[in-house]
């Protein structure tokens, strides 16, 4: 577990290192351009999909299931607290929710 965290590092870098050309979709569609350079679509209008009705658990359950160095990303209020897994948001990116009877959208 000591490694886990610069691996990630080495292959967000590897994956980030890859040129454009490889990354996009046969055909990208070219929406003008910044600074001179194309600006391409590469995922769809709605491709990454929200977390919309979250389920939650106790932190015992969750402390049960989760490792202890799991990140986390959370919010609270004088009477409310949730928390969102990253590696969950990692591919959804956005959670609808409620909190005190508030809508909220967290983003990662």
């Amino acid at each position: 577990m000591k490694f886990r965290l610069p691996l990630i590092l080495l292959v967000a870098f590897l994956v980030a290192s890859v040129p454009l050309s490889l990354a996009q979709r046969p055909d990208p569609e070219v929406h003008g351009t910044f600074e001179g350079d194309p600006m391409y679509t590469l995922l769809e209008p709605n491709a990454i999909p929200a977390i919309d009705d979250p389920e939650y658990v106790t932190g015992a359950v969750a402390a049960a299931q989760m490792a202890a160095e799991e990140t986390v990303m959370g919010v609270a209020t004088g009477t409310d607290a949730v928390c969102w897994s990253t590696w969950q948001l990692d591919r959804h990116e956005i959670v609808n929710d409620r909190l005190d009877d508030t809508p909220i959208a967290a983003t990662w």
